[in-house]
């Protein structure tokens, strides 16, 4: 039987692709994202789950090796001192399979991320106000 190719439609349908252990990390990830930040659109953008309140907050996607968390690069210019040990890039983290999740790291990541959405959205609303 040939295995289904058609990109996920839904988050839930994204995780169940994967073996259980990832399925478990992946929705550690969704239940942090959901705690740490009320009100959440939650949806598959760029065929991985993606995260929006206003603008993007994060995404994230399952690989062979690891999880690639996707924050964007201020939080992790930010957070680069935290994230000794793990591979990471501009905008971009991975947590590997073979380590423990870092799930207070994963609070910290959304919550910075999200404040600086919402300063972004307070600041474009204050740029708009008449003189």
């Amino acid at each position: 039987m040939k295995q289904d190719t058609r990109p996920a439609q839904s988050v839930s349908q994204y995780i169940s692709q994967f073996p259980s252990k990832t399925q478990a990390r992946l929705r550690a990830i969704r239940r942090i994202l959901f705690q740490e930040v009320p009100g959440l659109e939650e949806g598959i953008s760029y065929r991985m789950p993606a995260y929006r309140l206003g603008g993007i907050l994060v995404y994230f996607a399952a690989f062979k090796n690891h999880i690639g968390f996707y924050p964007g690069s201020g939080c992790v210019a930010q957070h680069r001192h935290a994230l000794v040990g793990f591979r990471f890039a501009k905008g971009s983290i991975q947590f590997p399979h073979d380590r423990p999740l870092p799930v207070d790291l994963i609070r910290q990541l959304v919550v910075y991320r999200a404040e600086e959405l919402r300063k972004k959205e307070k600041d474009k609303k204050g740029s708009r106000k008449a003189p």
